[in-house]
């Protein structure tokens, strides 16, 4: 697993052994990065992300290595959240991030209560946890972090849908890679 493209492309990222994370791949995250830089290579410059479910962090850390200027990492394992800053750490970056170490509802009900207004929200939680998808999705149709601009993007086996609608966030587009698929999102 590598960075695709920006100030650290190519350099590689630390994952965890085992089955309990799944890395969102280098083909389809260059895939996610080249619809959201579609014409347009300086669009996540000074953006803000949140990264749920972050795993290794690599989404949040393409994002960073592209100019970003903050992400939260948001993961609940112990065990992911140090290969995280692991990987920050390896890469020398020590500003732009932090990293939550709470479940992903606990930690959108804090940043909504920060003000945390982000560019874009990417989540990829187990794919098996087909809940997590509608619990998440729906915390972010009803919170104040989520504005019109946001883009809301879920990571999701290509076999499951994770809907049309949930609450006031409505699918704008759907891409399917390999096993995988990438469900975009507005508020409306």
């Amino acid at each position: 697993m590598r960075i695709i493209a920006g100030q650290f492309g190519s350099r590689p990222l630390k994952s965890l052994s085992g089955t309990d994370t799944r890395p969102t791949s280098d083909r389809l995250r260059e895939t996610l990065f080249n619809v959201l830089t579609a014409g347009n290579p300086e669009a996540l410059a000074c953006s803000v992300w949140l990264d749920l479910f972050a795993g290794t962090g690599a989404v949040g850390i393409e994002a960073l290595s592209r100019a970003a200027r903050m992400v939260y990492f948001v993961e609940s394992s112990p065990k992911a959240a140090a290969v995280v800053r692991a990987n920050l750490k390896s890469l020398a970056v020590t500003e732009g991030f932090e990293v939550i170490e709470r479940e992903a509802s606990r930690a959108l009900r804090l940043l909504d209560s920060e003000a945390v207004r982000p560019d874009y929200v990417f989540l990829d939680p187990p794919y098996e946890s087909h809940e997590l998808y509608e619990e998440v999705l729906g915390l972010l149709s009803q919170s104040q972090m989520v504005r019109p601009e946001t883009q809301v993007i879920a990571e999701h086996d290509k076999r499951f849908d994770p809907g049309e609608r949930v609450g006031a966030i409505v699918r704008t587009r759907l891409l399917k890679q390999g096993d995988a698929g990438l469900s975009f999102y507005r508020i409306t």
